[in-house]
């Protein structure tokens, strides 16, 4: 890079050079008068401080080129958190990361994941200063979570920061850790027909103690099974600030995704998916495969439901009593065996069957299933 300072005295011009800071002096006319000589003179003594500030000046352009930005995100949505030279630099996991105001060409760079199965990703970054560099984190062909160059551009160029996206200036301390808050709602659902209805009473007339009672009691029985789910919300909340350390654009909250237990009242058996399908849209299923005329059209229709879903077994034998022939449900029960949660009570279905021999033939595919 070629930087100077030209400036002109009478006829005389002058260029100040740099780097090197060394002087120039380009006379235009050989010939010059006294008064021009006295404006050289006085141009000499006035030189070392034009200089001085010529400097100054290129030294601090040439250093604000310097500074570079880091973006580091994780392909399939995994939380993280970035450590440069053993600083924690985002106060809490995320999915994706910038980092300003870098002044160094180098740095050891610690990727911590927040779900714990995953290890850590430890490597050198050396990248171009002046610019904005992006890395991206995936998995490799061996299934193998790897930290990868993707793009680079001059920080002139670099686009505002994308929504969602924590945005660090670089620290060497960390920031104060995030605030955590998780939120537990549970609820619970009924399968099956509707309650039914028991009401008792008590009368007692004691003509010699003069007591007279009349006890009432009503209430409902439930029937069918019970669905109980707890939906688990963690929130990381993070502080703004803008001196050494971090601001976030444009959220302060990040929510975590919703996780959901399904118990089964006094079901201790092997489970072989993780949620039934709910009741209102398992009727509605029933009612699709029924208002068909053919069993195989039905049938399709049944394995393209059942192979996206998660059933109860009795919910099963609902879908195989659709069916006229015994083949047909056998075909069904053997294919819906591996989407049923309670399997436990998989021998609830024989009674759909007329033949003792089809019921051997659903157990000897549910015994080799097993193995």
């Amino acid at each position: 890079m070629f930087v100077g300072i030209i400036f002109e005295t009478g006829n005389v011009n002058y260029f100040l050079s740099f780097p090197g800071l060394r002087t120039k002096f380009l006379r235009t006319n050989l010939c010059y008068n006294k008064h021009e000589s006295t404006n050289f003179r006085d141009m000499k003594r006035k030189l070392p401080m034009l200089l001085l500030i010529a400097a100054m000046a290129f030294t601090t352009n040439a250093f604000a080129q310097l500074y570079t930005k880091l973006i580091f995100f994780s392909e399939q949505g995994e939380r993280f958190t970035v450590i440069l030279n053993g600083i924690r630099q985002n106060a809490a996991p995320e999915t994706n990361v910038k980092i300003t105001d870098l002044i160094a060409p180098t740095y050891k760079v610690k990727i911590i994941f927040d779900n714990t199965a995953i290890p850590d990703l430890d490597k050198t970054l050396t990248f171009n200063q002046g610019t904005e560099t992006t890395f991206v984190i995936k998995r490799n062909n061996k299934n193998e979570y790897v930290m990868r160059w993707m793009n680079e551009v001059p920080i002139a160029q670099a686009l505002p920061p994308a929504p969602g996206q924590q945005v660090v200036v670089y620290t060497t301390q960390a920031p104060a850790p995030a605030t955590v808050t998780q939120t537990t709602t549970t609820y619970t659902e009924t399968y099956g027909e509707p309650p039914g209805n028991v009401s008792m009473g008590i009368n007692n007339n004691d003509p010699e103690l003069g007591v007279n009672m009349n006890i009432n009691v009503g209430g409902a029985i439930p029937q069918g099974s019970q669905v109980t789910t707890s939906q688990t919300t963690t929130t990381y909340s993070t502080t703004t600030t803008t001196q050494g350390g971090y601001y976030q654009e444009p959220a302060v909250q990040q929510p975590m995704p919703q996780q959901q237990a399904y118990v089964m009242p006094g079901y201790n058996g092997p489970v072989g998916c993780p949620y039934p399908m709910h009741p209102s849209e398992f009727q509605e299923v029933k009612m699709s495969i029924e208002s068909k005329s053919f069993d195989d059209t039905k049938l399709k229709i049944a394995k393209q439901v059942i192979a996206s879903n998660c059933l109860l077994s009795a919910q099963v034998k609902e879908i195989m009593l659709l069916f006229s022939f015994e083949d047909t449900r056998l075909d069904l029960a053997k294919y819906a065996y591996g989407y049923t949660y309670d399997i436990g009570n998989y021998y609830k279905l024989n009674d759909a069957f007329t033949f003792e021999s089809t019921i051997e033939e659903l157990d000897e595919y549910i015994s080799g299933y097993r193995r």
